[in-house]
């Protein structure tokens, strides 16, 4: 970018996680700046900010933060993708155990922090959470994900169901912890909901001059704010007069 460019905000944002309402907001309270949106993989997410591609990212916990802030917006719910017709969709919720004598796809761009992964491990790891969709549709196993990445990969002969005790992972915005700029406050104001007269992260406003009047021009006791003496009453002068007999 050259030295007479425009600004520009950068926010890359790995799959599954949708930034369309900060965009919008973005786009209500700076829109001199455009912002501009990259999808990144898991695995690239907080690399995009070190090696400066994006001013900020979000991306899913746990992940490498080293060198990092990092704000967790919200936890997902994790699912398992099965078949329509697997005896899995009977329930409503389901539990690891659910899942032990069933193929459970463990693809290497998984995204959660497993100790131990459920079910029978298959032949293979898939590349992809992608290919791991496509296994699963094929019928050779199932496969546990977080449900935004179920719904971006969403097939009419494929569902999926909670899995209540499985690993969760936390959605967060990241940014470099020495370069926390006046856009990069803007931004982080937009996802924790502050309103638009915040003035957090932004130069105070200095107070505007009180306005003092003089001593001439102030009401007194005795006199109305016309500048006019108020007329006299006499005493008694609230009753009526007295006939003389």
């Amino acid at each position: 970018m050259g030295p007479d460019a425009p600004p520009a905000f950068t926010l890359a944002h790995v799959p599954g996680v949708t930034p369309d309402k900060w965009v919008r907001k973005w786009n209500e309270r700076v829109p001199d700046v455009p912002l501009v949106l990259a999808q990144v993989t898991a695995a690239e997410a907080a690399d995009a900010v070190r090696d400066r591609d994006a001013d900020a990212v979000l991306l899913r916990l746990p992940t490498n933060r080293t060198g990092l802030h990092a704000i967790p917006l919200y936890t997902e719910t994790t699912v398992v993708v099965t078949p329509k017709d697997h005896l899995v969709t009977a329930a409503t919720e389901v539990c690891a155990d659910d899942l032990a004598d069933d193929v459970v796809l463990h693809p290497l761009d998984d995204v959660l922090d497993w100790q131990q992964p459920p079910g029978r491990p298959a032949i293979e790891r898939p590349a992809t959470t992608g290919e791991a969709i496509e296994l699963v549709a094929a019928g050779v196993g199932l496969l546990v994900v977080p449900q935004s990445l179920a719904r971006l990969h969403h097939r009419k002969d494929l569902t999926y169901r909670p899995v209540a005790d499985a690993p969760q992972s936390r959605v967060a915005l990241s940014w470099l912890e020495d370069e926390t700029t006046d856009l990069m406050e803007q931004f982080i104001g937009i996802v924790r909901g502050r309103t638009v007269n915040s003035t957090r992260g932004r130069p105070p406003t200095p107070p505007s001059a009180k306005r003092t009047r003089s001593d001439s021009t102030k009401p007194t006791a005795r006199t109305s704010r016309s500048g006019q003496r108020p007329r006299s009453r006499r005493r008694g002068g609230g009753g009526k007069p007295r006939r003389r007999s």
